[in-house]
């Protein structure tokens, strides 16, 4: 499979071609190396990638980007497959619809709440604030649209996946 990723801001080029069970050929950017991933019951995954060893957690942020954990860092990814890379290049775009809830990527502390019941929101809009892992991570609408419902308030402790605020 061939995707296009964006982390901080920068495009890479990434082809994984499956190798046997957990093993895959992984080239980014030109450059191969060789991934050996097996799943943990917590939703993390192990990752042994070419000699050194990783332990990563990773949870969708609801707008269509993915939050993951590697040691002490968090790094936001957009990842898109071939599908969606032509629709993107054929100037196609990808509407959300329906109510969205707005989740934890991680577990985490609300440190600040951006809009109030009621609101309009534009897509891309920072709608909570929460700290995880000594850093603090702006989750933003994943559409335009109202805010229906916040689920949290500021100082609560949330757990991973944990329903924040809704935009409908």
């Amino acid at each position: 499979m061939k995707y296009q990723a964006t982390l901080d801001g920068k495009q890479h080029e990434i082809h994984v071609i499956e190798k046997g069970e957990g093993v895959f050929e992984v080239v980014v950017d030109g450059q191969a190396h060789t991934v050996d991933a097996l799943p943990l019951d917590h939703g993390a995954v192990s990752l042994i990638v070419d000699r050194a060893s990783y332990s990563v957690e990773m949870e969708e942020s609801g707008d269509g980007k993915v939050n993951v954990l590697v040691r002490d860092h968090v790094f936001t990814i957009e990842l898109l497959d071939e599908r969606r890379m032509r629709m993107r290049l054929a100037g196609g775009r990808f509407v959300v619809e329906g109510p969205q809830v707005v989740t934890a990527p991680m577990p985490g502390k609300v440190v600040r709440i951006l809009v109030a019941p009621g609101q309009e929101v534009k897509e891309g809009q920072g709608l909570v604030v929460v700290e995880a892992m000594k850093m603090e991570n702006e989750l933003a609408s994943p559409k335009d649209g109202t805010v229906k419902e916040i689920y949290v308030q500021e100082g609560a402790s949330v757990e991973g996946g944990a329903k924040l605020v809704m935009v409908e």
